[in-house]
């Protein structure tokens, strides 16, 4: 679709953009915001005062937030970053400012909050510019683009500096304009998130019919005909009357988890040795984009705790509480964290299933039984033990694995489509907002239509 331009346009002296609308200024961000303000503005607050508490995770890439953490000010007001409502926040770290993370804070508990060190902040002045239009700005593809390329630092540790964002320049229209900048952005970009709902619903019904036939395969077999265990308990599951239920203790040489490096975070180092977190580990495999590492002589102390390919990996606490995958047989040396159990079964050929079945929704029922129904505080390494597995005859696990993988790919191809669709969608969503912040739509035109 196009849309109408402007009747007249000046050159900026910018990379980006090259031209913009006559009327508008080219303005440094530091003379149209006050960056990371000052905590000292609570300092008459009460120390006992609830406050909302944001962890990277609670900012959205979509610039939305999630307020159910809340934090006494005493236990934030140091090691945190404080941002009030109408704040505008922006993630430095990578891969998170190249996704777009950040948001207008609003809706704060007592209009004020704390979060992640790795935001930065910046405070509309008001008769500037509209904390709505500044987001839109941030979240452009071009300041994202340009930040990119000004990040300091290695690997998953690269960052963009206050500076960057003080420093950069941008095309700035009157207040009145961003206003309807910002309307017109708020109802075309709706539009794109209708459809990237959509497409992210499918992915989720695709990834649970997934997962119900991995359930059904690793506990009934592919033979409906086949007669069934009597059922005892809520736990183990019901299984064929030919398979054999054995506990995970007995089917194993080592179940243990790392520990923290000496030091803790600050025992990372830029490169060395890779220690995985439960991060990392996920159903579909481990990934690497937030990987940090510690140095050989750490490594050496613990030896004890390093991982091998073949051993399978079981998230144990948190959130992320049994998500489980293998180590891949080509994966350079690496140990993990005490957040990780690291499974090392005695049959390499029972690998396949075992995974499987760990990956299953019965696993999860398992965390779920052997915690009432607590809340997930972890798995300790008798309850993993404990766990009683399913064991087929081997050539019945082998035709199991076979149908398992053989539908997987059917759902990750699928799943890949959709992906697809919604990274252009994305690209879309961007460029639009990128056109809209550099005066490449006469919105107002479009108003009056």
């Amino acid at each position: 679709m196009s849309f109408p331009k402007y009747p007249e346009y000046k050159a900026t002296g910018l990379e980006w953009p090259t031209e913009a609308p006559a009327h508008w200024k080219q303005k440094r961000l530091k003379f149209v915001v006050q960056l990371n303000p000052s905590r000292s503005e609570v300092s008459d607050r009460n120390r006992t005062e609830e406050v909302s508490c944001l962890p990277m995770e609670a900012v959205g890439d979509d610039g939305s937030l999630s307020l159910e953490q809340t934090r006494p000010i005493a236990a934030v007001e140091t090691g945190y970053t404080y941002f009030r409502d109408g704040d505008v926040t922006i993630a430095k770290i990578t891969p998170c400012f190249e996704n777009g993370k950040g948001a207008v804070m609003c809706g704060l508990l007592g209009g004020i909050g704390f979060g992640t060190t790795e935001l930065i902040v910046a405070r509309p002045r008001p008769s500037e510019v509209g904390a709505e239009y500044l987001h839109s700005v941030f979240t452009s593809a071009s300041f994202r683009g340009f930040g990119e390329a000004s990040m300091y630092g290695a690997g998953g540790q690269k960052r963009v500096s206050d500076d960057f964002v003080r420093n950069f320049r941008a095309p700035i229209p009157p207040l009145v304009e961003q206003s309807q900048i910002q309307k017109f952005l708020d109802r075309e970009t709706a539009k794109i998130d209708a459809l990237v709902a959509e497409q992210e619903r499918l992915i989720e019904l695709l990834n649970e019919k997934r997962q119900a036939v991995i359930s059904h395969a690793v506990t009934k077999g592919l033979d409906a005909r086949v007669s069934m265990m009597p059922p005892e308990f809520s736990w183990p599951p019901t299984v064929p009357t030919h398979w054999k239920l054995k506990s995970l203790k007995y089917l194993s040489s080592r179940i243990s988890s790392g520990k923290t490096p000496s030091g803790g975070g600050e025992a990372y180092v830029s490169e060395g040795t890779l220690f995985i977190r439960s991060q990392n580990v996920y159903d579909d495999g481990l990934r690497l984009e937030d990987v940090v590492y510690i140095s050989e002589a750490m490594d050496e102390s613990m030896a004890s705790t390093r991982i091998l390919p073949g051993d399978i990996l079981l998230n144990i606490t948190g959130a992320s509480i049994g998500r489980s995958c293998i180590v891949p047989n080509d994966f350079p040396r690496a140990n993990v964290n005490q957040h990780v159990c690291a499974i090392r079964l005695k049959n390499p050929s029972f690998r396949p299933f075992a995974s499987h079945f760990l990956k299953s929704s019965v696993m999860k029922g398992y965390v779920d039984f052997v915690q009432n129904g607590a809340a997930r505080e972890g798995l300790n390494f008798k309850q993993i033990g404990d766990m009683a597995i399913p064991v087929p005859p081997m050539d019945e696990q082998l035709r199991i694995v076979e149908y398992i993988e053989s539908n997987s790919r059917k759902f990750d191809q699928l799943i890949d489509e959709s992906k697809a669709l919604l990274a252009v969608l994305s690209e879309r969503r961007s460029a639009l907002i990128s056109a809209a912040v550099t005066g490449q739509i006469f919105v107002h035109q479009l108003e009056v239509a």
